[in-house]
């Protein structure tokens, strides 16, 4: 990074991962990262991955897109200390994108800057690029971002240090903007990148949109994963414009983690102020859970009351 680099910015909660009236809790947990990933993987169960028959009734848990939504529903079931033991049926069903979120936000609640990426992970399943959401945090004293995996308990031979993830594209973990700029370069076989072995959400037009969710997590807003707005290809694409849309966003996305401000900038203008790309105030929220798509407002008060 540039010695003039300043990430503060990172270092203020979102609309997303302000805990409001659960910043005292949020305070407690130490912002180390082992405990910190502890404890969100404590709160917080994959509805999908974690194996197990979860309660039909905390379902729609996973579209409590704000963190004090989301501590709102862990504290009406386990009032009192986050790092208390909850047991894995009565955890708020989630994603990585909320592992990643709680994480980011203890950081910030220390003032440590912290942001999370949208991208894929290629140790899950052999030969196998998994979308999921992972975790950068500013050390100044290296004067780089570390990336880290909370969602990863201990070291997998496919993944040796989920505490420090190599940057780059061909590492275990690539952003969005690197598998689509690797998919444009024709070095990646684009239906090994999706959302799993078993599901058939996959290949370019979902590179597209992950390049976009990306881009907006990278402007500050955290969506949840099943959002989508007009920017967006559906499976028949993508259309040339929105290729070209993906193209530009990406080449700002990877100018902008190398540490170029200006490039940073631009990125973030877009995505809040360009019509073509903007995130806007109400985006279709698909649930995987396979009902019908739902518009919803991103107005934060529209969701929790505050």
């Amino acid at each position: 990074m540039p010695i003039d680099y300043d990430p503060t910015r990172w270092a203020e909660h979102t609309a997303y991962t302000d805990p409001g009236r659960h910043a005292e809790l949020l305070q407690a947990v130490p912002p180390d990262l082992d405990q910190l990933s502890a404890v969100a993987r404590n709160l917080i169960i994959h509805y999908r991955a974690s194996a197990m028959e979860l309660p039909e009734e905390t379902k729609p848990d996973i579209n409590a897109r704000w963190l004090e939504a989301i501590l709102d529903l862990d504290q009406q079931r386990h009032p009192g200390d986050l790092a208390a033991e909850r047991d894995p049926l009565s955890r708020v069903q989630g994603c990585c994108r909320d592992h990643s979120l709680f994480a980011a936000a203890v950081l910030r609640q220390h003032d440590q800057p912290a942001r999370i990426r949208y991208g894929f992970a290629g140790y899950f399943a052999p030969g196998f690029h998994v979308d999921h959401v992972v975790v950068e945090r500013w050390l100044p004293d290296e004067h780089r971002w570390l990336r880290f995996d909370p969602e990863v308990e201990e070291p997998w031979e496919s993944m040796p240090t989920p505490r420090d993830i190599p940057p780059g594209t061909g590492q275990p973990y690539e952003t969005a903007a690197e598998a689509w700029t690797a998919y444009r370069n024709g070095s990646i076989d684009p239906q090994t990148y999706g959302v799993g072995t078993d599901v058939p959400i996959r290949g370019p037009w979902f590179l597209q949109c992950a390049v976009l969710i990306d881009a907006a997590f990278r402007a500050g807003t955290e969506l949840l994963l099943w959002d989508g707005w007009g920017a967006m290809s559906d499976p028949d694409g993508p259309t040339e414009d929105q290729v070209e849309i993906a193209d530009q966003l990406s080449e700002l996305i990877m100018k902008a983690d190398a540490g170029d401000v200006a490039a940073e900038r631009e990125l973030i203008t877009r995505m809040q102020s360009d019509p073509t790309v903007a995130v806007p105030e109400t985006v279709l929220m698909i649930s995987p859970w396979g009902e019908p798509p739902q518009p919803t407002d991103l107005t934060r008060s529209a969701v929790i009351g505050s």
